[in-house]
């Protein structure tokens, strides 16, 4: 039975279980025998502690995954200078990324999705077209996607979070003026809306939470109202801070200040919406004439089109 396998029918199948073996070696390399014991060492005591918890879920053995990989896969993609380590820390706190690890991991997640990539498209490749130049331009291509795919992703949630805290802004400035204009103070304004705007806007409740501990503990109200407009990397959040620290610095009046923005901010989101749906019209082009367009056309046209077939075709057999 044996006697018709080729050494080249082989190859493939033999590279590809030699990679999945090479993989999984490497994941027992990254995780150690200390971590491993480590583990192990949380598991029963967390299991001491709460009894009914049992085993952690997936994700949080996934994350400890990724943390104990951490310091090897992220250091060949890590930046190398401050400024594009800086650059990055900043897209991904705009993002709503901003643990102390969250450059190594976010790199981490880049060697992760490249060799993903790698291993599935060289394995497949191999199976179908075998062990050729063709194959391997196919696997090095899939391995760069993969490799920048991390990068987009990062991009829309960075840009879905910043369309969130743009449509919630305005909500959250008409609840602060009737809180100051009801007799609290900024302060006291400022952890009211955080409380109260939590379930309607979580992004931007979580915000005013954060610039909430922030001045609890002992942080100026104008570095928290700056680093409140940095971190998202939101014009409107920079302008807000902009103008609350003038109107504190010059002691004019808040709830003032806080309505005019809060129009200028609804009036934003209106004109926001409105340019949304004139779009639609032309965003609707395209699947009227790939999928629309051709079925009326073949519903409309098709009978008559074999009616005339059928009479014009004892003419063309004579």
């Amino acid at each position: 039975m044996f006697q018709n396998i080729d050494f080249v029918t082989v190859l493939p199948f033999a590279l590809f279980v030699a990679c999945a073996i090479g993989g999984w070696m490497l994941t027992e390399f990254l995780l150690g025998k200390g971590n491993k014991t480590e583990s192990r060492l949380d598991r029963l005591k967390r299991q001491a502690t709460n009894p009914a918890a049992g085993n952690p879920d997936r994700a949080a053995g996934l994350k400890r995954l990724l943390e104990a990989a951490s310091p090897r896969l992220s250091e060949p993609l890590k930046p190398k200078s401050q400024k594009e380590i800086g650059a990055l820390t900043k897209k991904l706190s705009s993002a709503g990324f901003r643990g102390e690890g969250a450059v190594a991991m976010f790199a981490t997640i880049k060697a992760l999705s490249a060799l993903t990539g790698f291993a599935l498209a060289g394995g497949v490749t191999l199976i179908i077209e075998g062990f050729t130049m063709q194959a391997l331009m196919y696997t090095v291509i899939a391995g760069l996607v993969c490799l920048f795919l991390p990068e987009l992703i990062l991009t829309l949630i960075a840009k879905k979070r910043k369309e969130k805290v743009f449509l919630g802004l305005p909500d959250a400035l008409d609840l602060m003026v009737v809180c100051v204009e009801a007799g609290l103070g900024l302060d006291q304004a400022m952890r009211k809306v955080a409380e109260e705007l939590y379930r309607a806007h979580p992004i931007v409740g979580y915000e005013f939470k954060v610039c909430n501990q922030a001045l609890q503990m002992g942080r100026t109200r104008n570095d928290v109202l700056k680093d409140l407009g940095e971190r998202n990397n939101v014009d409107d959040l920079k302008t807000l801070a902009s103008i609350m620290i003038q109107v504190d610095r010059f002691g004019t009046s808040i709830g003032q200040a806080l309505r005019t923005q809060s129009e200028t901010m609804r009036t934003r989101r209106k004109q926001y919406a409105e340019e949304k749906a004139a779009k639609t019209a032309v965003k609707l082009i395209f699947p009227l004439v790939l999928f629309i367009f051709p079925g009326i056309f073949v519903v409309l046209v098709g009978p008559a089109a074999i009616t005339m077939i059928n009479e014009m075709l004892p003419a063309f057999q004579r």
